[in-house]
């Protein structure tokens, strides 16, 4: 097992980040700076600019400019290359990178490590489909001898706003498919979480990516993140986050009808049916909310478990939970990192609170976690309450912590009910060892992605976002290109 302490120790020494816009590294036109701290003991790790509307005005001029500019002239081979060197240098620096997303926002580095082959795989992929953009040729029916025919087009300048709780993956997410169509990118990422976001531009810029391409603004949401939603110059916003802030953002991109793509919130259902292979499904149940303390929009926190086998299986997930090791993400044998922050861990208790009190009953956890070893930082104990109903606020509600709420049902009509009686609609789990079982429940459950007797699952070829109240557009896929391209059609008189 590898001891992380030196490295980390070597990474940040509390020094001052600077910016990135237009190839330069810059401070805040305000001065000011934003504090970033380790969510497991507290301690500075460094400050970063606060920038504000003055700062994203200058990145989306610089990223028109390289838009029309000498950007616009390269090929789809070039960027194929661009992306392909991106690919081997993030690959070389990957463990600065995990032990950055580790130290800045918590998750273990056991996971962080584990991502390599998706978010290496995403620069790989847009790199292929870079050199895939065509339009069509299309017979018309308009008198006389006229060609038709289309032409894919960059969209232009791109803002791109992502969260705290997976930086690597989703600043890549954004980038890579911009490069590939041949857009640039206005940045800002969570005033929780910038570091790593910092460290990816640098490493694109010494792959050779041209100036203003990818320009990365720091600073809070309600300024900079808001100030990037409005801009004129900005032709699309593509946004992760929250429910009530894409919200926001898209009647932010109203004053230009800017393009707008979100993937936000969830109450995602996981359904274990009677026929389920038990030893196989309870530590994915488990970890499907577990995974990142529960800090993942995809989270299968609302655990439907068939009345037949209800009580044990919540009772193994229950000792799962209990088994689970609570730590500073830089331990290798640690499970559950800490909370991003102190007001995200006031929230998460809030709902433990409100549980109990609307009448679920704590199985296991229900707690902030506790000891020398955890001092400083925000701690939860993974929890599984039982006696939960649909009216709850713990079934209802985000709660983007480790905490799962378990709740019986008797046939599969219910349950599918039950399970889309909810605004939101990211993703949901089933599990079956019924062929039939599996495939009506998947076709039924309205959501963007349903795995089947797994979880978690995500390629850079495939498709993902939600409905409902969980947003509208895709990451992955051709279709994820298809968001940062335009149609133009094309008529040619012969005659």
């Amino acid at each position: 097992m590898k001891d992380w302490s030196a490295s980390a120790t070597a990474l940040y020494d509390g020094a001052s980040q600077k910016m990135f816009i237009d190839g330069a590294w810059c401070e805040a036109r305000s001065g000011e700076v934003i504090e970033a701290r380790n969510p497991a003991d507290g301690s500075l790790l460094a400050t970063v600019p606060k920038g504000d509307a003055a700062d994203i005005d200058i990145a989306v001029k610089a990223a028109r400019a390289a838009f029309e500019g000498p950007w616009s002239k390269w090929t789809p081979f070039e960027r194929q290359a661009l992306l392909l060197r991106i690919a081997d240098r993030l690959e070389a620096e990957w463990e600065n990178l995990c032990l950055s997303d580790t130290l800045d926002m918590g998750m273990p580095i056991q996971r962080t490590l584990a991502n390599s082959r998706r978010v290496l795989g995403m620069l790989r992929f847009y790199a292929g489909q870079a050199v895939a953009i065509h339009g069509a040729t299309i017979p018309n029916s308009f008198p006389g001898e006229i060609y038709s025919q289309t032409v894919r087009e960059p969209i232009g300048v791109v803002g791109a706003i992502i969260p705290w709780n997976a930086p690597i993956a989703g600043s890549i997410w954004k980038i890579a498919p911009a490069i590939a169509t041949g857009c640039t990118v206005v940045l800002k990422p969570s005033e929780e979480a910038s570091l790593t976001v910092l460290m990816i531009a640098r490493i694109m810029q010494e792959a050779g990516l041209p100036d203003g391409v990818l320009n990365i603004v720091t600073g809070l949401g309600s300024e900079a993140g808001a100030a990037l939603a409005e801009h004129d110059g900005v032709d699309k916003i593509v946004f992760t986050g929250s429910t009530a802030t894409g919200q926001a953002i898209a009647r932010a991109a109203t004053g230009n009808l800017k393009r707008v793509s979100l993937e936000l919130g969830g109450k995602s259902p996981v359904i274990v049916c009677r026929d389920a292979d038990i030893e196989k499904a309870v530590p994915v149940a488990a970890m499907a909310v577990f995974a990142n303390s529960g800090q993942i929009c995809i989270a299968g926190s609302r655990l439907f478990v068939a009345r037949e086998i209800h009580d044990e299986f919540v009772r193994r997930v229950a000792d799962y939970a209990a088994g689970l090791r609570i730590g500073h993400g830089i331990r290798e044998d640690t499970d559950i990192g800490p909370i991003i922050s102190a007001g995200q861990a006031q929230r998460i208790a809030g709902y433990l609170d409100a549980g109990p009190r609307e009448g679920a009953e704590v199985i296991t956890g229900g707690a902030r976690a506790e000891g020398a070893d955890l001092a400083g930082g925000h701690f939860f104990q993974p929890t599984v309450l039982g006696g939960v109903t649909d009216t709850m606020s713990v079934a209802r509600e985000e709660i983007f912590g480790p905490v799962i709420s378990a709740l019986p049902f008797d046939d599969l009509d219910e349950v599918v009910a039950r399970a889309n009686a909810t605004p939101y609609g990211l993703a949901a789990g089933v599990f079956s060892t019924h062929l039939g079982t599996a495939h009506k429940l998947a076709n039924r459950l309205k959501a963007g992605s349903v795995w089947v007797n797994m979880y978690h699952a995500i390629d850079p070829a495939v498709p993902f976002g939600g409905v409902k109240m969980s947003g509208y557009g895709r990451e992955g896929g051709t279709e994820h290109m298809e968001e940062y391209l335009d149609t133009k059609a094309i008529w040619i008189n012969a005659n």
